[in-house]
């Protein structure tokens, strides 16, 4: 028997109830505060008058059912595939010759990062581009995340959810695709480039994890060891705690909706290309529709559970499809083309933006569209 049992796709719209708003709003009302910070930056975390400000305006301002709205626009279905309900979003283009193309969000991600690019790639010709670059887009979101199901028991690694996303690209009848990723969305494009074609025609990366053993030649590479040598001094705590006590964590943020804002509030800062305050790239909107997702689906341990899955275990897969890669100046890893081209001979695509971090479509989605149509081309 089949471990993919059924082909049903069913629509599930987002809808949560008033309910779990107004419990919301009633959380962040009772609130008990720590005492502020004892310096006067970022360095013991997301500062108290900050995350006031915005949890202030999470309850009082805030409209999660305009959220909805943006995401129920892109036909949100769920399909069981080897056990757990997978939750996506699917904009199919008008162009005929369209690629498809899925595109896996990471950690603290969801598909929220990909509404502006998304409908730019799928009708290139309604936003000034050509109509040859079109492509079917399809945001599906990983397990434990969302409203995707919770695994139950170990084994949803990269590997595993790879083939969920080729079962499920083969139910939405795309039967050959492209693949696009960063953070563990990195990971499962590069085991879907792994499995390569037929089946699987070129990948790109928006994210390229290099290592502290990694041998620096030039000026550029030293800095990439001295930014990841920052990261891990400075900003990999949440990465130690999720590897080894995701559970534990998850008592926390699944309790206090402010445990969980701050959670990410002090990533957006940390990791995205700003001008010295997130909130100028990010607007407290676009960081409180991912945060409030994350909430409403008490998702803080299911999530963070791909840490303790994957982080110790995932190894690179050799890709012999086209590779395409585009350093955004802001991310946390700092890639040469040298180090790219060393892992993957099959480079196509090699690209250095003047602008953009960590969440690349999120924070730069023009760029970001522009260098998914420039590596696939490659590929069509």
């Amino acid at each position: 028997m089949s471990i993919f049992m059924t082909d049903a796709i069913q629509s599930h719209p987002f809808a949560f109830s008033d309910a779990a708003l107004d419990d919301l709003r009633e959380r962040l009302l009772r609130t008990r505060w720590p005492e502020r910070e004892t310096v006067q930056d970022w360095s013991q975390g997301a500062p108290l008058a900050r995350m006031q400000a915005l949890c202030d305006y999470w309850r009082e301002s805030y409209d999660w059912r305009g959220a909805e709205a943006r995401l129920n626009a892109f036909n949100p279905s769920t399909t069981h595939i080897d056990g757990l309900d997978i939750h996506f979003l699917h904009l199919r283009s008008p162009e005929p010759d369209a690629v498809p193309l899925v595109l896996t969000h990471g950690w603290p991600g969801s598909v929220f990062e990909f509404l502006k690019a998304a409908p730019l790639l799928a009708d290139p010709r309604a936003h000034g581009g050509d109509p040859k670059d079109a492509f079917h887009v399809v945001l599906p979101t990983l397990p434990g995340f969302g409203l995707s199901g919770k695994p139950a028991e170990p084994g949803w690694t990269p590997e595993r959810i790879a083939q969920a996303w080729v079962e499920l690209m083969r139910r939405l009848g795309y039967d050959r695709f492209v693949a696009q990723g960063g953070d563990w969305g990195f990971a499962v494009a590069n085991v879907l480039g792994a499995i390569g074609a037929p089946t699987v025609q070129a990948v790109h990366f928006n994210m390229f994890p290099i290592f502290d053993t990694m041998e620096a030649r030039d000026a550029q590479e030293e800095r990439a060891l001295l930014r990841l040598q920052a990261f891990v001094d400075n900003e990999s705590g949440y990465r130690t705690e999720q590897v080894q006590s995701p559970q534990t964590i998850g008592y926390a943020l699944t309790d206090s909706p402010v445990g969980q804002a701050a959670w990410f509030y002090e990533k957006y800062e940390q990791w995205t290309d700003h001008d010295g305050d997130p909130e100028h790239l990010l607007s407290r909107d676009q960081m409180l529709d991912n945060i409030t997702l994350y909430w409403l689906t008490a998702t803080a341990a299911s999530s963070a559970r791909i840490y303790w899955q994957s982080s110790r275990s995932f190894k690179e897969h050799e890709i012999k499809v086209p590779v395409g890669f585009s350093q955004f100046p802001g991310d946390i890893h700092q890639t040469s083309r040298r180090w790219v081209q060393e892992r993957y001979p099959t480079l196509v695509h090699y690209n250095e933006l003047p602008k953009g971090g960590h969440f690349a479509a999120w924070e730069q989605p023009e760029l970001f569209v522009e260098e998914v149509r420039a590596s696939f081309r490659h590929s069509r």
